[in-house]
């Protein structure tokens, strides 16, 4: 698990480097944007409860959501480990150390819980980064929000491996410039991808290719 974690938190920093600039650390990127991780995660916090059909006057009987909730507990995992390499930096703080930390957080307890009970986290956690809380609160929280919605860590691992994929597949395809298209036949690519992950086992350059060649039919399809 640890060597998990250690990929993970690798990838992270290659993809910020990449997207941010190096430097990002100091919380400012490439371009000049400031960097705030907390309000990443609280926003896909509220995409997460969007998965739900929690309106009260708009497709009362919709059902869950239940892969896209696994997939925005997966971003949000990205902008909590961008969090944390950015605090370890500024700690001057070793990777093995980190490593250690995410990995004491790592609980999983079967929690079975209805919307209202997910819910109620999803806001504490969303209260949380607002208010500025530290990084143990917040993967305390997070790791209790994947039991509750059955993602284990290694569904984590796979989901983030595909994601950091797409991530880096959506920059290279006009992602920054707004040419990409997320919308892939109906879907978000999002889902795509975890077809792609769920139906074969991919390796990270096949899966960044089977992208590549769908990507290429929708493509005809816009022209």
């Amino acid at each position: 698990m640890k060597t998990q974690i250690k990929q993970m938190l690798q990838l992270q920093q290659k993809l910020n480097d990449n997207t941010n600039g190096t430097g990002w650390e100091s919380g400012v990127a490439k371009n000049g944007k400031e960097i705030d991780w907390n309000r990443c995660i609280y926003m896909e916090t509220i995409e997460l409860m969007d998965s739900f059909p929690w309106k009260h006057w708009k497709n009362v009987n919709q059902k869950v959501d239940i892969d896209n909730t696994k997939i925005e507990l997966v971003d949000i995992w990205h902008f909590l480990l961008s969090k944390l390499l950015e605090e370890s930096f500024k700690k001057d703080t070793k990777i093995e150390e980190l490593i250690d930390n995410i990995f004491k957080h790592i609980s999983y307890n079967g929690v079975k819980s209805d919307m209202n009970e997910i819910f109620k986290h999803c806001e504490k956690l969303i209260g949380f980064t607002i208010n500025k809380n530290s990084c143990d609160i917040l993967l305390n929280e997070f790791f209790y929000l994947c039991s509750m919605l059955s993602l284990n860590f290694d569904e984590l691992y796979k989901i983030y491996l595909g994601k950091n994929v797409l991530n880096i597949f959506r920059q290279k395809n006009g992602y920054k410039s707004g040419n990409y298209i997320k919308i892939w036949n109906g879907v978000e690519d999002n889902i795509v991808m975890k077809e792609f992950l769920n139906n074969s086992n991919l390796n990270y350059t096949s899966l960044y290719n089977a992208l590549s060649c769908e990507y290429l039919k929708i493509k005809s399809k816009h022209i």
